[in-house]
């Protein structure tokens, strides 16, 4: 499994967005956390929150959750080192959360051009478990170093409205809910709901994505990145290494990965490669790969 880092900074340099780059270089090159926040905050909104195609597939320039999960992965990637944004996303969080602590799939976009049809016609009346989930898992990443994050009403909220969506779940959800709700409740180390999620997950760990394109599907690293966490004891160990021979073995010549799902504008297809390309190196590294 030979990963070329010097062929991924090339990459990097040709085809991602700069603030991919800025996560790539602190992940990988000792690069200045300062320079990644910088880079982030043309993203944010007074508000709080993020927006303006944070998330390649939702171009709104509005603040919308989906561009909080990828803000939180900043937060994330620059540790221990810590930003105040962090809170005060939590706290724009907060202000759209509904009554159960769940946030909605996607708030009202007045300018809805390039973004995905899913992005511009959630309904912003109902919480959604399946981007809640990974917001809050991403959060978790966040509040491990950083203590504003995790002493925030926020993700204690957020993180019991999941928890409490999870055990409700008697029958298989969409593979995209399944796998987010299997990295919380691993990240949380709640062994007993991995095993109940756990339920829904084949022994290869293949889940094909509902409404996706052929053969997209989640597999045993999109349930189970941690090496240490309990959700890898869903899997034989040839399964878990098979993935990693998969995942590695998609770096492409030019040294970057590509997503396997579609993208709704020129500019999608283009930053989803960047940023999927860094968050491919983060899990093999996690993985000691890199």
């Amino acid at each position: 499994m030979n990963i070329d880092l010097h062929e991924a900074a090339t990459f990097m340099a040709t085809q991602a967005r700069l603030l991919d780059r800025r996560r790539f270089e602190v992940l990988f090159r000792d690069g200045d956390p300062v320079a990644a926040l910088a880079a982030l905050e043309g993203y944010r909104n007074p508000d709080g929150g993020y927006g303006h195609g944070l998330e390649p597939d939702c171009r709104s320039v509005t603040s919308q959750p989906g561009g909080a999960l990828h803000a939180f992965e900043v937060f994330a990637d620059i540790g221990p080192v810590s930003s105040p944004r962090a809170a005060e996303l939590c706290d724009w969080l907060a202000s759209i959360s509904l009554p159960d602590g769940g946030i909605p799939f996607a708030l009202p976009m007045p300018d809805p051009a390039g973004s995905a049809p899913f992005w511009a016609t959630a309904d912003p009346s109902v919480s959604s478990l399946q981007i809640t989930a990974i917001v809050a898992v991403t959060a978790q990443r966040v509040a491990a170093h950083d203590p504003a994050v995790a002493t925030h009403p926020w993700l204690e909220a957020a993180t019991r409205y999941c928890l409490d969506e999870i055990e409700k779940l008697d029958e298989a959800p969409h593979a995209l809910v399944l796998a987010f709700a299997m990295k919380l409740v691993d990240a949380l180390g709640d062994a007993r709901l991995v095993e109940r999620l756990g339920r829904f997950v084949p022994d290869d760990g293949v889940v094909a994505v509902g409404g996706g394109i052929e053969g997209e599907a989640m597999r045993p690293l999109d349930f189970a990145p941690e090496p240490d966490g309990p959700a890898r004891k869903l899997f034989r160990p040839e399964v878990v290494e098979a993935d990693l021979r998969r995942v590695a073995g998609g770096q492409h010549e030019d040294g970057g990965w590509r997503v396997d799902y579609t993208s709704y504008s020129p500019a999608a297809a283009l930053e989803w490669n960047g940023l999927f390309t860094v968050n491919t190196l983060s899990l093999l590294r996690n993985n000691g790969l890199v």
